[in-house]
């Protein structure tokens, strides 16, 4: 039974290594010019971070030491893999402003995940219920994003053939391409700001609510199959934008609060 039980700490280690393995792999094929594979393995890396957390949760073998390896892990692969495949595509006709703009990303990444872990490391409040949103973008949607957006691009570039496209989306790839810098910009702020992003973590199959979620997933799977760059690049632009609608949605509730508030205290004067 002990050696099992060393058995299920190793697996959720091993899809972490899968993440930190398809990161190098990003890597190399950007240098190399090959940005399409350079995007896939960023996508195939957040595949194995999704994973790699479930399957310690699973089966109850969650550690410091796997928190601290997909942390070293993600900023390889959803920090420096991307900041790379941005500056061979797109930054590197901006000079020092272009390696400005990808060091910075590196540097936001990194102060994602640290805030993450010390976030983490603090106490369970019970009394508190789990909250099921982050705090700031986290780095694998910032990346998804931008390899969301290379192999759209790749297919309106003519670099990858015979893949259906949506054309509307496609007729706007040239103006991704140019302002991507600022883009980039607005995924660093979003990474350390305090934008609330939903985590899904607590999700539960059985309300009702869920149960929408799990259809809305299954057409975003045929969408998928059918248009898989473009689909794959508007899932992430919705995520990142989903973040500025919660802020919206606090900010009315905020408001028709305090207004509530107001008219209450000014009956209280009138009936005085």
């Amino acid at each position: 039974m002990p050696s099992l039980k060393k058995g299920l700490y190793v697996l959720p280690s091993m899809f972490t290594a899968g993440n930190l393995a398809s990161g190098f792999l990003s890597i190399i094929y950007a240098i190399n010019g090959d940005f399409n594979l350079s995007a896939w393995f960023i996508i195939l890396a957040i595949a194995f971070d999704m994973t790699d957390g479930r399957v310690a949760r699973l089966t109850k073998t969650m550690s410091k030491f796997g928190m601290e390896f997909d942390s070293l892990c993600d900023l390889i692969s959803f920090g420096v893999a991307p900041a790379i495949l941005m500056y061979q595509l797109v930054l590197n006709t901006k000079g020092n402003v272009g390696i400005a703009i990808s060091v910075l990303f590196v540097v936001a990444s990194a102060i994602r995940l640290a805030k993450f872990n010390v976030k983490a490391m603090e106490p369970v409040d019970e009394s508190k219920p789990k909250s099921d949103m982050f705090s700031g973008l986290p780095t694998p949607a910032s990346a998804g994003l931008i390899a969301s957006f290379v192999l759209s691009y790749e297919i309106f570039d003519g670099s990858v053939l015979n893949f259906k496209t949506i054309p509307l989306l496609m007729k706007k790839m040239p103006f991704f391409f140019e302002a991507m810098p600022i883009i980039m910009l607005l995924l660093a702020f979003l990474m350390v700001s305090t934008v609330p992003y939903g985590a899904f973590k607590h999700v539960k199959w059985t309300r009702p609510k869920s149960i929408q979620v799990f259809f809305l997933a299954i057409v975003f799977i045929v969408l998928i199959c059918t248009y898989p760059q473009n689909t794959i690049f508007i899932i992430f632009l919705l995520y990142v934008l989903s973040g500025f609608a919660v802020l919206l949605v606090r900010g009315y509730k905020i408001r028709k609060t305090l207004t509530k508030l107001k008219n209450n205290k000014e009956n209280k004067n009138e009936n005085k």
